[in-house]
């Protein structure tokens, strides 16, 4: 248990020595009169382990002066640190040092046989781990659900936003022009009879001479209602972000009204490419002597431009919409997902109508409308997947920086107002809920009151 003097069998009894477990401590330690050499066994000498090859390596085992002899008192054997060698060291450093290599060095130190490291670096995000999140919290979050309702609120938005657009296309070319393309628009989703009616409307719209205030104030009643899908939108992105509402009504509602705004004014652009585009480039061709050669290479350079408008369409939703600060970027993971996957489910359900489904049968005359509902419910499904992409993506950036994000993202908010009102007022309920049962308990417990 304690070292020996050099030159002496026994202990001696009468030498003050430190306790054991409190070195440098002063105290003596009682006189016991054993001697210490008939109570220690013999011990048979240990195994010196193979040492590395490594001299650093065998200084850093055997310490400066292994073989030398102690000149002072000897140290406990409980408070003497004992440094096992690691029979992998190596491997484990070589583990360790080989996560930053490039993919040549890798294939090279493989080829020699030395160690490489293949698991994927914990400090990058790892794509397929948050797809694998964002399925899973697509569930949870009940985004079909949510789909639905962003659904029912976009045909609710179709035909004040189409008022909008057709009074904005108004101010820059003949709107009567655009009537067919939103009545072509708005078919599959009422009947004929309700068509007509719409189509009327539009006419009259076209041919009033409605200006100055009117028509500012028809364009503004028209996004107010349109803003209903921008509003449903935004709280899907709150519960998927996992942040709450708190910005107030007066600053709410301006801000849904510019997005829908901006929605319109992008679709308005469209809406001029695809129909307008066509007779201008044929003209600008007539002028340049190019003939049909302005109106085939417009016809090609018009689908980037319209793919922008989407990706615009798309970033400014994520962007704008939720009570959450974020970084913005014009095509976000999420975003670049959602619009591929929008394409391809757009593609197989045009597919699967024209040649398996039975709509015209099951439905009779609304198989339009029911093909236009679903066709919309899966467009919402991949925004909403393409925004729980980004969440989870974030989740990993913030968990691998070291913040408390396993429960909830650690995301800014905009506004906390309506959240702190509604706390303080959630916290009165439950004060007065809790003066309900005291007094019903009346200073006893619960079992000792009759069943009511």
């Amino acid at each position: 248990m304690f070292g020996r003097r050099k030159g002496s069998d026994a202990a001696d009894v009468t030498e003050d020595r430190p306790a054991v477990d409190e070195p440098g401590s002063t105290a003596p330690i009682r006189s016991v009169g054993i001697d210490l050499d008939e109570r220690r066994p013999e011990r048979e000498p240990a195994e010196q382990p193979a040492r590395p090859a490594d001299d650093t390596a065998v200084t850093a085992l055997d310490g400066p002066g292994r073989d030398a002899e102690p000149t002072g008192p000897a140290e406990p054997d409980a408070a003497r640190p004992v440094v096992e060698p690691t029979p992998d060291a190596e491997a484990t450093q070589a583990v360790a040092v080989t996560r930053d290599l490039t993919p040549e060095e890798r294939e090279r130190r493989a080829r020699s046989g030395r160690a490489v490291d293949d698991r994927p670096d914990p400090r990058r995000p790892s794509a397929w781990r948050a797809a694998r999140s964002a399925v899973r919290e697509f569930g949870r979050d009940q985004c079909t659900d949510l789909a639905a309702a962003l659904t029912y609120y976009a045909v609710l938005s179709i035909f004040p936003a189409a008022l909008a657009l057709l009074s904005i296309l108004g101010l820059v070319s003949d709107p009567e022009r655009y009537v067919d393309k939103i009545a072509d628009v708005a078919r599959p989703l009422v009947s004929q009879d309700t068509l007509e009616q719409i189509r009327n409307a539009l006419e009259n719209l076209t041919r009033s001479d409605v200006a100055g205030v009117g028509l500012v104030v028809g364009v503004v009643v028209a996004l107010f209602s349109a803003s209903a899908y921008v509003g449903a939108f935004g709280r899907a992105m709150n519960r998927i972000l996992e942040v709450e509402e708190g910005r107030p009504v007066w600053k709410l509602r301006p801000a849904q009204i510019l997005v829908t705004l901006v929605t319109v004014l992008l679709v308005a652009v469209a809406l001029v490419i695809l129909v307008v585009s066509g007779p201008v480039a044929r003209s600008v061709g007539d002028v340049l002597g190019l003939e049909g050669t302005a109106v085939t290479v417009w016809n090609i350079a018009k689908w980037p431009v319209l793919a922008l408008i989407v990706i615009a369409l798309v970033g400014i939703l994520y962007r704008s919409t939720p009570n959450a600060r974020q970084k913005f970027r014009w095509l976000s993971p999420g975003a670049f997902v959602a619009i591929v996957v929008w394409l391809l489910a757009s593609a197989a359900f045009a597919f699967y109508v024209a040649n398996v489904s039975s709509y015209d049968r099951t439905f009779g005359s609304v198989a339009g409308a029911v093909v236009a509902l679903l066709w919309l419910w899966l467009t919402n499904l991949a925004l909403l997947f393409g925004a729980e992409l980004d969440s989870e993506l974030e989740r990993h950036r913030q968990l691998q920086g070291g913040l408390l994000a396993e429960v909830s993202l650690q995301l800014p908010v905009r506004d906390d107002r309506t959240i702190r009102k509604r706390a303080s007022k959630q916290e009165q309920v439950v004060a007065a809920h809790r003066e309900v049962r005291e007094s019903f308990l009346g200073g006893g417990q619960m079992e000792d009151r009759p069943y009511r």
